[in-house]
C-alpha cells in the first residue's frame, strides 16, 4: 500500500529527458508569447474596442430607445422600425427575447455613439461580417464610439444562447454610402 510519505515503485522520480526539457521550454516560450500578445491585441488588434458602461435600470433604458425610435423613425421593415439619427448623434439598440430593436440606419464615414443593453438576459451582440463581439447584460448600458467606414447591410446576431427564439434574433444595421 501507497502512501503520501512512501514512494510509489516505477521511474517517475529520475531527472526529464533532453527531449522532454526540449519542449518544455518551447511551451513556456510560446505560453508567454501568447500571454503578452494578450494586451497588445486588446489595444491594437481593433477586434474589442474598449466603450464607456454605466449601470442603468431596463425600464429606463426602454423608454430611452422609444424616445429614440420616435424622434428618428424613417420606416419599417417588416414591422421592425427603421431609425436613421443625424451624424454625431447618440443611438439606442436594445437586445431583448428574440430581437434587437430598432434596425439601425447610419451613413458611411459618419461618428456615432452607440449604445446597448438588454431587457431580459444576457445577450451576445456579433457585428456580421465585421469582427466585434460583445457581451450585453442587463442593467448595464455600453456604449461605443462607431465610425461605418464600409456601405452596405449588416446583420448582428446573438451570440449568447438566451432560450427557444435564439435562432431567430438577428437585428440590422443599413450604412448609406456617402
Amino acid at each position: 500500500m501507497h502512501s503520501g510519505l512512501v514512494a510509489p515503485k516505477g521511474i517517475w522520480w529520475k531527472p526529464a529527458g533532453r527531449q522532454e526539457k526540449v519542449w518544455i521550454t518551447v511551451a513556456f516560450i510560446w505560453c508567454m508569447v501568447l500571454f503578452a500578445m494578450m494586451p497588445f491585441w486588446h489595444f491594437k488588434g481593433g477586434q474589442n474596442p474598449a466603450g464607456i458602461r454605466h449601470r442603468v435600470e431596463p425600464a429606463k433604458y426602454q423608454e430611452r430607445v422609444n424616445r429614440f425610435v420616435q424622434e428618428y423613425k424613417v420606416g419599417e421593415d417588416t414591422g421592425m422600425p427603421v431609425v436613421q439619427a443625424p451624424p454625431g448623434s447618440e443611438l439606442y439598440l436594445l437586445g431583448r427575447m428574440w430581437a434587437w430593436y430598432p434596425i439601425l440606419k447610419l451613413k458611411e464615414g459618419a461618428t456615432y455613439t452607440l449604445h446597448l443593453s438588454s431587457l431580459d438576459l444576457n445577450h451576445g451582440f456579433s457585428l456580421f461580417p465585421v469582427n466585434i463581439n460583445f457581451q450585453i447584460v442587463p442593467g448595464y448600458d455600453y456604449a461605443l464610439k462607431i465610425t461605418p467606414n464600409i456601405a452596405g447591410d449588416f446583420r448582428i446576431v446573438c451570440n449568447e444562447f438566451c432560450g427557444i427564439g435564439h435562432h431567430l434574433m438577428v437585428g440590422k444595421v443599413i450604412v448609406d454610402p456617402k
